[in-house]
């Protein structure tokens, strides 16, 4: 059995999120130990200045002692040699850093010479003062000698402290650049894995919601993705299935309609038969074989007349998939009309003005489902008389609405197309209403009356054949619906 590692989006932000932290912590680490680092230099630099400080000490009580002769003088100029031995002794390590061995063998030979001779003077002064006067020039020079090598000293350790702040300015600048950059990185990385895929679920979901789609591609391997699309597929799936139920259902509707009109249809052939039959019954003894023979070929003629009624209705009625044909938009009207003629009030007029040229590629049962509703839903809206005319026109591409209503402007399709108008001169629509009229469920019959699936069907219908449906309404003026089919071949094909 093969494993199939799965991501989540989660586990991706976690790491992220990880990875910016120890770019922080090491950065900060790098940073922390380069300040201590200056800082042990600066320390290092503070007692460099007291060496430097106590030589200079030094000098100031051994001029005092060889212009006054105190002894108080020649005792702090030797308390101060022995404070430089000790800071030369406890630091010996730290001037190591300086690259100052040699400097402090030679600063401590040069601090003995000068102790031991300025203890010669000490001695001598007292008992000789021209031969301690003699001593003076050397021990100056020696005391000038001692403050040089301990200035030099003090230079080298602040041209390194110096150096050291502006290596650490640089490196803190270069951390700051190289975390931002780092930073960039990760969360490009980030945004490609993680918002990549939910930017293509989302040109996905606006691909299914234009109809170019019939469900969701999975762009990610990552738990969370695939457990939205795997649902999101499941609820298309269950949309499907409802969507198909509904058609199911409007269509029994209307197949209960047409039923009351075909069986008003029948009635008229096989009222012709049945008298046919009778006058043969009757007439079967005589001769006349002319006259048997019209009655036959009437018989035979209404015969098939009731035969195509009821193929129409069977072909209606019959579930079957979505398949386009060329259609006569004329012959396709009049025989939808013919199945609800039975259901038409007597006070309403039907009337049809559509050139037999005309030709629409369609799925004929569900067009004529669509054109039913269409039909019906005129006719319930009248109280008494009313008038239903239907028309059609065929429209070249490029062909601008510029002398038709405003409402057609709304409703483009591409290509040549058919304009088809399903009028009625009923109560209209309100202003407030038109808006939600091919919403799903809604509807302004009382409950119990309707579902509010009519419209809506319809408008599924025109979606599905490319087309595209609108409507105008002027309360007390009637109503116009323009469905916008793409158009057929300019020769009709026989239905």
């Amino acid at each position: 059995m093969k494993f199939k590692f799965q991501t989540s989006l989660r586990q991706k932000i976690t790491l992220g999120y990880y990875v910016v932290a120890i770019l922080i912590l090491g950065v900060s680490a790098f940073t922390f130990e380069e300040l201590r680092r200056v800082e042990e230099k600066i320390f290092l630099g503070e007692r460099i200045s007291e060496l430097f400080d106590t030589t200079l000490e030094v000098r100031r009580f051994e001029r005092n002692y060889f212009l006054h002769g105190q002894d108080a003088d020649y005792l702090e100029n030797a308390r101060y040699l022995s404070k430089i031995r000790g800071l030369m002794e406890k630091d010996k390590s730290d001037f190591v850093v300086l690259k100052a061995s040699q400097r402090i063998a030679a600063l401590h030979d040069e601090v003995e010479r000068y102790a031991e001779l300025m203890q010669a003077y000490a001695r001598i002064i007292k008992v000789d003062p021209l031969q301690g006067a003699s001593l003076e020039p050397h021990i100056r020079a020696m005391g000038k000698g001692i403050v040089a090598i301990a200035e030099s000293m003090n230079d080298t350790e602040r041209q390194l402290v110096q150096s050291s702040l502006t290596s650490f300015r640089k490196i803190l600048a270069f951390s700051i650049a190289g975390v931002a950059l780092l930073m960039i990185v990760v969360g490009q990385v980030l945004s490609r894995r993680v918002v990549h895929p939910l930017k293509e679920m989302e040109d996905s979901v606006n691909a299914i919601s234009s109809g170019k789609r019939d469900k969701l591609l999975i762009p990610s391997r990552d738990r969370e993705i695939i457990s939205i699309i795997d649902a999101f597929n499941h609820m298309l799936r269950e949309l499907e299935l409802r969507q198909k139920h509904l058609l199911r259902s409007e269509k029994l509707a209307s197949l209960g309609t047409m039923l009351s009109g075909v069986a008003h249809e029948l009635n008229n052939p096989l009222s012709n038969i049945s008298s046919s039959c009778q006058i043969l019954m009757e007439e079967i003894e005589e001769r006349d074989l002319r006259a048997q023979r019209g009655l036959l070929e009437q018989i035979d003629e209404q015969t098939m007349r009731a035969r195509n009624i009821v193929r129409s209705l069977l072909d209606f009625a019959r579930d079957r998939q979505f398949s386009k044909e060329s259609l006569s938009l004329e012959q396709l009207i009049q025989q939808t009309i013919r199945f609800i003629r039975g259901e038409v009030p007597t006070k309403v007029a039907i009337s049809i003005d559509i050139p037999t040229d005309i030709v629409v590629v369609a799925d004929k049962q569900r067009l004529q489902q669509a054109f039913l509703n269409l039909i019906k839903n005129a006719m319930e809206a009248f109280d008494g008389e009313g008038t239903i005319s239907i028309a059609a026109r065929r429209k070249k591409s490029g062909e601008g609405d510029e002398d038709s209503p405003a409402f057609f402007s709304g409703c483009r399709v591409e290509g040549d197309s058919v304009d088809i108008l399903v009028m009625d001169n009923g109560p209209g629509i309100a202003p407030e209403i038109l808006p939600r009229i091919f919403d799903p469920f809604f509807t302004t019959k009382d409950v119990g009356k309707g579902l509010g699936l009519g419209l809506f069907i319809v408008y599924e219908i025109v979606d599905e054949h490319n087309g595209c449906i609108s409507a105008s309404s002027e309360p007390g003026k009637g109503t116009t619906f323009l469905v916008r089919l793409p158009a057929g071949p300019v020769v009709a094909s026989v239905i």
